[in-house]
């Protein structure tokens, strides 16, 4: 492993039904949302957000989130935990009712990207998680910091602004928390200058990052955070994925590139990345996607 302290095994969560959904241009049939979640379940990832509670009049992709995670209920608790993204009350209360079991609560550590996704303030998003985490019935509530690197309203992030949210989340009693680079402008040195910033203030925390790539810098900073110790990653098969309320950023970090780039360096991920390659093209065939991930184009034997 090129003498690197990094570790042996890493924890892939993938987000294409839910982050990378949402940005899609054109409306996706809720059987098509289906036959891809049934897809990616069966290639053995440990979690997967599914859907998004969200308003359907400020991202209709996610109208159908009620339908699909029954679907996914009856299909898939149990051998995938399935994670509902939440931006307030509301939703949380509908993803419950709805039968979700894990929630992640989505908020910015920008001042004015958690204003222009969410219209509210940072207090105001965490008053919120406050009053979700005294909701009854979920197993586990993590959160989704986003733009935690740079914003693209108010340019690079403080690292003290996401120190600050993890520990008023911690309070509250979240059990999961991601650190997401919404923009996909982060450079490694940032990542590692963030990360270092929380691990010394939450020693022994576990966290997940979360990479876009508009820059070209997603492994990059996979591999700062594998080297700093991390083995939790949020990625989409595909490279599906961007926020709607982050002008100019692309979709997520491919899944099959992460997955390809672990296996060359003698990573575990549990992953089989022939078939992993097999339904991100299938993905890009069903949604008529143009596949912009590394791994797709240069593994021609899979």
């Amino acid at each position: 492993m090129l003498g690197m302290n990094v570790p042996e095994t890493i924890v892939i969560t993938e987000v294409c039904p839910r982050d990378g959904f949402q940005n899609h241009k054109t409306p996706i049939p809720t059987d098509v949302k289906k036959e891809i979640i049934d897809d990616l379940c069966g290639l053995g990832f440990p979690r997967m957000e599914i859907t998004s509670f969200v308003s359907p009049r400020a991202i209709p992709q996610m109208h159908d989130a009620p339908e699909i995670m029954r679907y996914f209920n009856e299909k898939w608790k149990g051998v995938v935990r399935g994670i509902a993204l939440v931006p307030n009350i509301k939703g949380a209360e509908n993803a419950l009712e709805a039968g979700a079991k894990s929630l992640i609560f989505a908020l910015s550590a920008s001042e004015k990207h958690n204003m222009a996704n969410t219209r509210r303030t940072v207090e105001g998003s965490l008053a919120e998680l406050r009053e979700i985490c005294g909701l009854q019935g979920y197993e586990e509530i993590g959160i989704g910091i986003a733009t935690s690197f740079t914003c693209p309203f108010a340019g690079d992030v403080p690292a003290e602004d996401v120190v600050r949210i993890i520990g008023a989340s911690l309070d509250f009693g979240v059990a999961h928390i991601t650190v997401a680079d919404t923009m996909g402008t982060a450079s490694p040195l940032q990542v590692e200058k963030t990360l270092t910033r929380i691990k010394k203030e939450f020693p022994g925390i576990d966290f997940a990052l979360h990479f876009h790539d508009t820059y070209g810098f997603g492994l990059a900073n996979v591999l700062t955070a594998l080297r700093m110790g991390c083995d939790s990653f949020e990625t989409s098969a595909a490279s599906m994925g961007g926020c709607p309320f982050a002008p100019g950023a692309t979709g997520n970090l491919a899944t099959e590139d992460l997955v390809n780039m672990a296996e060359k360096m003698g990573i575990g991920t549990g992953i089989d990345l022939a078939r992993l390659l097999t339904v991100s093209r299938g993905i890009s065939e069903k949604l008529e996607l143009k596949l912009s991930s590394h791994a797709v184009g240069a593994c021609r034997n899979f």
